[in-house]
């Protein structure tokens, strides 16, 4: 019996491997997404230098230190009252939002509370009204006075609208 041999590739025609490494040629998804990601960061900081070189500001970096630059350690009264006034405004109108919200909410819950009591109101109405309505005599028939009386209430209301 001969058992089936798969053909052979010719040496010239074999597939090659793809190599794992990192070039720019060949990425996969998420190294992809992180290269353009950082290509993205790093031309937004070489325009970034370049437009703060044409304008003569250029900010020291770790190895350039000017020592004795007085210009840098004078602060700027008026960018600090800018920034208390705009503290102050955030601090009143958190505070107003705030007071706006606990008043909504102190509605919301007298609404909530109100309903509660009617729905209490209403619950023991109807609880009395049932024990009337189920009682009975020693005999074991029920009392007429309370199903009449029933009767009689719901009628008045019907002949009111």
């Amino acid at each position: 019996m001969r058992r089936y041999h798969r053909p052979r590739m010719p040496a010239g025609k074999a597939k090659a491997k793809p190599h794992r490494r990192s070039s720019p040629a060949v990425r996969c998804g998420s190294e992809q997404k992180l290269f353009y990601r950082d290509a993205k960061y790093v031309s937004k900081y070489k325009k970034l230098r370049k437009q703060q070189n044409q304008e003569g500001d250029i900010l020291p970096t770790g190895s350039e230190h000017e020592v004795g630059n007085d210009k840098e350690n004078i602060p700027k009264p008026s960018r600090n009252k800018k920034k208390k006034n705009s503290l102050q405004s955030l601090r009143e109108e958190y505070e107003k939002k705030r007071a706006e919200d606990e008043k909504a909410r102190m509605e919301r819950e007298a609404i909530i509370q109100a309903k509660k009591e009617e729905r209490a109101k209403a619950e023991a109405r109807r609880k009395s009204l049932r024990e009337k309505m189920l009682k009975k005599t020693r005999s074991g028939q029920p009392v007429m006075k309370y199903r009449i009386e029933h009767l009689l209430e719901g009628l008045i209301e019907s002949s009111k609208k």
